[in-house]
């Protein structure tokens, strides 16, 4: 039983290992992290061969209901290359296919019970915003060299207005990863953080006395509605995360200024 709402979110060590002064440990993350791996490359070896294990077709005319499954997320990271990048952006297909996919899982396991909340923790959706966004400043430099710099001063600007405009192109572009990052953390964080207050809330009700206990059946309720806007907040945010990758990307590769 966690005592505080922020218990859960504590990185536990499994297993220490040192080498040194390197630290090697086998923590809650890296193995929620390693689970998903596995749960991903499992997925990608069945869907993406002729034959699966049992030596039978590993795709169906009408599909089981995995494969729709798959094919629903690879058919909306598919959606959002389109409709933000065009058909230059199809090679960055397999780059938004994995981040919408890897962001999904993570977030979806996360709802299992005494599971780990991996995209709840700063430092790993900082590590997944930041080198896209260095990635997609050397897409642009790579493209447009120093015109790359125009994306900072709208088309017909006045002298007068571009030293008032540029500086805040700049700082909001800047911020774009830390807002990339922080959107993602705090949403899943807030909402697992008030699933533990109601779970908590519920057990005190439970262990009174009096005829007040039956009434924790309220606050169990309003868990079993909140479990399903959790649900859909874990998709939304990959959602999100994922077109706002996409956005960023067309700015880099389709220029208008």
């Amino acid at each position: 039983m966690l005592f505080t709402p922020l218990e859960q979110f504590q990185i536990i060590s499994i297993f220490s290992f040192k080498i040194f002064c390197l630290d090697f440990s086998l923590t809650n993350m890296l193995f929620i992290n390693l689970i998903v791996l596995l749960i991903f490359s499992f997925t990608v070896y069945c869907f993406s061969s002729d034959t699966n294990y049992l030596g039978e077709t590993g795709y169906y005319f009408i599909p089981n209901v995995w494969q729709t499954f798959i094919e629903i997320v690879y058919e909306t990271a598919a959606q959002l290359v389109f409709d933000n990048l065009n058909e230059e952006g199809e090679k960055f297909f397999p780059f938004i296919a994995v981040i919408f996919t890897f962001i999904l899982f993570n977030n979806l396991i996360g709802l299992v019970p005494y599971s780990f909340t991996v995209t709840s923790h700063l430092i790993v959706t900082f590590a997944l915003s930041f080198p896209i966004f260095i990635g997609v400043i050397l897409l642009g430099v790579q493209k447009y060299k120093i015109h790359m710099l125009s994306a900072f001063l709208p088309s017909n600007t006045p002298i007068v207005l571009a030293l008032l405009l540029v500086p805040i192109e700049l700082i909001s572009y800047i911020f774009r990863p830390i807002s990339l990052g922080v959107r993602l953390f705090a949403n899943l964080m807030a909402g697992h953080a008030l699933l533990k207050v109601i779970v908590g809330f519920a057990w005190s009700m439970l262990l009174l006395e009096d005829f007040l206990s039956i009434f924790h059946i309220i606050p169990l309720l309003i868990l079993v509605i909140l479990m399903g806007l959790e649900l859909g907040v874990a998709m939304i945010q990959a959602y999100v995360f994922t077109i706002l990758t996409c956005m960023y990307l067309n700015d880099s590769i389709n220029m208008s200024h």
